[in-house]
């Protein structure tokens, strides 16, 4: 069936979840240079930045439920397969993909993730990597499985200011690290948290495929609330702000410090409502020794929360931010995550530690370099071996701030110790008519 650019085919109703079919060209993926065959699933809003970094490469299909939304990708490559359900698209062209971009809400990332890496496809998904914990452990151990190359989209992993804080961390330049305060302006003016479900029943978007939308996701009528961009805030299909922002601004954390598997979280937040995350939290993560390094205690402030100023050395927050404590001083990490060593007066001087990590070609480059070559996964690389210890001890913070309970954790046998009545929040179950 071939597609003009003028005319849409809507198939939903009869369960085929195809927008339109197009030619599509095969080019085998090598290391001398042939172009990557690449699908994309999300093309609108952060989908089209990702869609924009592939255009080098051979994009073969298009997938968005919401074809409104994606109508900047779709106009663009009129001649390329689209489709809003991924499972169709995989079902059709799974031999003419080598690699799958994923860029959808939080509660359809694992679902979408382990699908096509079950298929042998290469994958790039945005972060958070997943919506609970107990799907990044699948995904990560999927990931090793398969052998397939992986990256989730947090891009400053990639900037040269990341790989110095790293350098700076390992070197020990402000001494043992004893604490890491993090804090953001999310959400706010981004998305809205402290929700109650609406009750008025607007009618579905003609160029919205509603059901597609909620995927794995309890059954609701739809409301613009939801969609798009302003889902981060709900439980059924965000992961708040620490979902947002964290996998960003904890990186060079978790990479630096060879952090992984907290003992215990804690939260105070606003007040609690029944769908949506709090309006603002404070959390606090204990980490124990390991590799020679001492225990460290982890800050999170977000929703207008932020660091007192000692702990910033008098200067001024600003709306985002990170900070290692040392027993030497601090290390401030502002802007394009550069690093800035404090008191000023104390590291005048300073001589930096040898160059170790090497510079990025650019973090969608990175990937797309090792899916030609087949390297699964370098120390500078954000792979879902990585990518999944961080998610886990990353969102394993919005149980606190769901329940306002102290949590122990065993990472071990996957199970909170003190409180087993919330163990069922380390996973969702998955709508009916919906599986891994």
């Amino acid at each position: 069936m071939r597609n003009k650019s003028t005319r849409r085919v809507f198939l939903g109703e009869l369960g085929i979840g195809l927008w339109a079919v197009g030619r599509a060209r095969r080019a085998r993926a090598g290391p001398s240079g042939d172009k990557l065959n690449v699908a994309l699933i999300g093309v609108g809003g952060r989908g089209w930045d990702n869609f924009t970094a592939m255009r080098g490469e051979n994009i073969v299909a298009l997938c968005d439920v919401d074809e409104a939304h994606a109508g900047g990708a779709f106009k663009a490559m009129p001649d390329v397969p689209k489709f809003a359900d991924y499972r169709q698209m995989f079902d059709r062209m799974h031999k003419q993909i080598d690699a799958v971009v994923i860029s959808t809400p939080d509660h359809m990332h694992a679902i979408m993730t382990l699908a096509a890496m079950q298929l042998g496809k290469h994958v790039y998904c945005e972060k958070p990597l997943t919506h609970t914990v107990a799907e990044a452990r699948r995904v990560a151990q999927a990931a090793a499985k398969y052998k397939v190359v992986t990256q989730m989209g947090n891009g400053g992993n990639a900037l040269a200011g990341s790989r110095q804080t790293v350098e700076l961390l390992r070197a020990k330049a402000i001494g043992e690290v004893r604490e890491v305060h993090v804090w953001t302006d999310r959400p706010g003016s981004y998305w809205r948290n402290a929700l109650d479900r609406p009750t008025d029943t607007p009618p579905v978007p003609k160029t919205l495929h509603w059901d597609l939308w909620l995927g794995v996701a309890p059954a609701r009528p739809y409301h613009p609330t939801y969609l798009p961009a302003v889902w981060r805030g709900w439980f059924d299909f965000g992961t708040g702000a620490l979902g947002d922002i964290a996998c960003h601004s904890c990186n060079t954390m978790f990479w630096g410090l060879g952090l992984r598997d907290p003992t215990s979280i804690e939260a105070e937040t606003s007040e609690h409502h029944k769908e949506s995350f709090p309006a603002w939290s404070r959390i606090k993560w204990q980490f124990p020794a390991r590799h020679g390094r001492g225990p460290v205690t982890v800050f999170w402030y977000d929703g207008g929360q932020k660091p007192t100023g000692d702990v910033l050395d008098g200067q001024s927050p600003g709306d985002n931010g990170v900070v290692f404590v040392g027993d030497k001083g601090r290390m401030r990490i502002n802007g394009r995550y550069q690093p800035s060593l404090l008191p000023e007066k104390d590291f005048a001087g300073y001589t930096p530690p040898p160059k170790t990590l090497p510079d990025s070609p650019g973090h969608h480059e990175e990937w797309i370099r090792n899916c030609k070559n087949g390297d699964l996964g370098l120390d500078y690389m954000s792979h879902f071996g990585r990518a999944g210890l961080m998610t886990e001890a990353v969102l394993l913070g919005n149980i606190p701030v769901r329940t306002g309970k102290r949590i122990e954790w065993d990472p071990t046998n996957m199970k909170i110790i003190n409180a087993p009545e919330l163990n069922e929040l380390l996973d969702m179950p998955y709508r009916q008519g919906w599986k891994p």
